[in-house]
């Protein structure tokens, strides 16, 4: 609060002697005819010097300077009775009438209407109007219609209807009021955030210019449609749903998108203006210093915008939209703003004459009753991985060599902003950094903000990153895995069970499979669900279909044998109903499952059925092996393999690719020699399994 707004007058001596009078009169009539003067007293003499010395009052004191009631009423009543009867000019600041006037002819604001509007503006800029009204304590919304109309000079029933839920002035949200709530008249009564009490006391070039920290014209997209092929679904609706209303002034157009944060939903509204000929404004979530405006006066914000963003070209985003739909996260929270006034709010989502694209991170609290009123509701996934390969590439600008994009790609969880802020990072820095470090570096900036989200962090960089390709035809299937990928790929379906000994490539097929179909891939492990208390671990299993479901990405689950063991065998009830609950979730889930275990013997037969596809993984093939070994050694600059090396590698029965990739990744720190120390290595490994198939033959290669 301040005194005297500079755009009123730069050297701030004294307001406009109108405005002036305007205000002392709201005074007096709070101080006499609503006993505010009862406050101006307290237990340690006067509670407000400024606001007494402001109204003149100062000399009603004894001889030890207390202030003597009777003699502050008297006085007050006598310059109560001038202010009323004086012919003097009393007036808002000509910039706030000028503006009030602007917005009460485009909102059709009654002269009551517009009167309250410029009252709450300069209660607002001038702090002693404000202390005043502070006098008037413990309101509530009834009392507040009997403070205005006393102050102000209206009739109280006037002021009811101007203020109630229905009138013009409170449903465009140019004034709200804390209707359940007893506070002082200053805390009563508000308007929107932001700067706009202090812009409506300049004079402004346009009605747009009075609300640009409320909502504002939104920033060109800087990425393409391209971008988003993952969601040409969507894109095949919202275009010609959006180019309609615009031609045909459709009303009730209302989309809902949510995601997790980064995955690019506020760049996708800016892509849908843009390509639907629309203009886009935002409705702010932060101040100009960039602290959060409150969920009820953003929704006054919006109200203002509906109102004045009348034109058929025009387009709104509400982003953080759980600001006002949110329930809050304990089970006694207070209703959310939206709940708060569900009958505008359904009448709102109905009836909006400018189509709005509401953006949040979960639909998880939004009344049931506020979802069905939208027009179109649906997940933004992170891209596919084949997509975040692209974007990674294209954001870390050659500051980190191919083989670290494709890891860093690979996580689960990564989102296009995150990359973006961590090679914004790197970019800054990447001169202190040699080029092999650059990789660590994006790397931990990237693994520090995963972890922190709550997710599985990055895998450690190595220098053996040019191997992680996945090869089918390097993997000892019993099905042809290109055949399926095809398929799948055309389907978009199927519950896949893939067993056989551990590192055979059964979650690497899942991972490559993703990338085959470009879509997500969700891998959830049985730390990631399972929960010592009843139930929870049943939930885990369902949030784990529902996110894959919502995100339309490929679910894996690794060790599938701990939720669908024998039920013959079960011991327990909570082993009973987990079986149940995984195959109720199975026979329901529409998208690509895929079970991984190396016990398939254990599983349920009832699950086994349910499954469209089994597939083997078995140990190499004496040609796989030679081909894995040549493509190893050639990664990793050894020399080339020779024929009694294959001899000898064809020996091992129970190779898998998961041996070639650990012995590839000792080289990092214990290095090999050749492809004779290879094989010896991956003899070491096949020793180490109970079901060892190791010929015997009579020399070993070296060099």
């Amino acid at each position: 609060m301040f005194d005297l707004p500079v755009a009123i007058c730069k050297t701030r001596s004294a307001l406009p002697k109108s405005a002036e009078n305007l205000a002392k009169l709201w005074l007096y009539r709070a101080m006499v005819k609503l006993d505010g003067k009862s406050r101006m007293i307290g237990a340690f003499g006067w509670e407000s010097l400024g606001l007494v010395h402001y109204l003149g009052v100062d000399g009603c004191v004894d001889e030890k300077s207390e202030p003597v009631f009777a003699l502050l009423e008297s006085r007050l009543g006598e310059l109560l009775a001038q202010f009323e009867h004086k012919r003097m000019r009393k007036a808002p600041p000509a910039a706030l009438e000028k503006n009030v006037e602007r917005l009460g002819k485009a909102l059709r604001l009654s002269p009551t209407a517009r009167k309250l509007l410029c009252f709450t503006l300069m209660m607002q800029n001038v702090r002693r109007i404000a202390n005043g009204m502070e006098m008037l304590a413990n309101l509530s919304t009834s009392d507040l219609y009997h403070s205005l109309s006393m102050i102000l000079g209206v009739r109280e029933g006037t002021v009811r209807r101007e203020l109630s839920h229905t009138s013009p002035l409170v449903v465009s949200g140019l004034l709200t009021i804390k209707r359940r709530e007893h506070v002082n008249l200053k805390e009563k009564l508000n308007t929107l955030p932001g700067d706009f009490a202090e812009r409506m006391m300049i004079e402004a070039g346009s009605t747009q210019d009075l609300f640009e920290d409320v909502f504002f014209s939104s920033p060109p997209a800087t990425l393409d449609k391209k971008d988003f092929a993952h969601m040409q679904a969507q894109i095949d609706i919202l275009f010609p749903l959006l180019q309609s209303a615009r031609k045909s002034r459709l009303t009730g157009i209302n989309i809902l998108i949510y995601g997790p944060p980064g995955v690019g939903k506020t760049e996708f509204a800016r892509i849908l203006a843009r390509e639907t000929a629309s203009v886009l404004h935002e409705v702010a979530s932060a101040d100009r210093e960039g602290e959060p405006i409150d969920g009820e006066a953003r929704l006054g914000a919006y109200r203002v915008a509906l109102n004045l963003l009348g034109s058929s070209k025009n387009l709104l985003v509400f982003d953080e939209a759980e600001d006002i739909f949110g329930r809050g996260d304990t089970l006694f929270a207070p209703p959310s703003v939206a709940q708060s006034c569900k009958a505008w709010m359904n009448q709102t989502l109905e009836n909006n004459q400018v189509p709005t694209i509401w953006l949040t991170n979960a639909i998880k609290g939004i009344d049931p009753a506020f979802i069905r009123r939208f027009t179109m509701v649906f997940a933004m996934p992170p891209p596919p991985r084949n997509r975040m390969r692209s974007l990674v590439r294209e954001i870390a600008d050659d500051m980190v060599p191919e083989a670290a994009i494709a890891r860093i790609a690979d996580a689960e969880h990564l989102t296009p902003a995150v990359v973006t802020r961590a090679a914004n990072v790197l970019r800054t820095v990447h001169d202190e950094f040699l080029p092999a470090q650059r990789a660590n570096a994006l790397r931990l900036l990237i693994d520090g903000v995963l972890v922190a989200q709550g997710h599985a962090g990055l895998p450690t960089l190595a220098a053996n990153d040019t191997l992680a390709a996945y090869a089918p035809e390097f993997v000892a299937a019993d099905a042809n895995l290109n055949d399926i990928a095809a398929g799948i790929r055309r389907s978009r379906r199927g519950r896949l069970c893939l067993y056989g000994p551990p590192g055979t490539g059964k979650t690497a097929f899942g991972r490559w499979l993703a990338e085959e179909i470009g879509a997500p891939l969700h891998v959830k492990r049985i730390s990631d669900i399972l929960s010592p208390y009843v139930g929870m671990s049943e939930q885990g299993l369902a949030e784990a279909f529902r996110s894959a479901s919502e995100d339309r990405a490929v679910l894996m689950l690794d060790e599938v044998d701990s939720f669908l063991q024998d039920r013959n065998g079960a011991r327990h009830s909570w082993e009973v109903t987990q079986v149940n609950e995984m195959l109720t979730q199975m026979e329901a889930f529409e998208g690509v499952f895929i079970a991984s275990t190396n016990l398939m013997d254990n599983l349920d037969p009832a699950a086994i059925r349910r499954f469209d596809l089994k597939i083997r993984f078995g140990y190499l093939h004496p040609a796989q092996a030679c081909g894995l070994l040549e493509s190893f050694c050639r990664a990793l600059g050894l020399a080339t393999p020779g024929a009694p090396h294959k001899a000898r590698l064809s020996g091992i029965g129970n190779l898998t690719p998961g041996d070639f990739a650990t012995v590839a990744r000792r080289h990092c720190f214990s290095p090999i020699a050749g492809p004779g120390e290879f094989i010896e290595a991956l003899l070491a490994e096949a020793r180490l399994k109970k079901d060892g198939r190791i010929q015997s033959i009579g020399f070993v290669a070296n060099g």
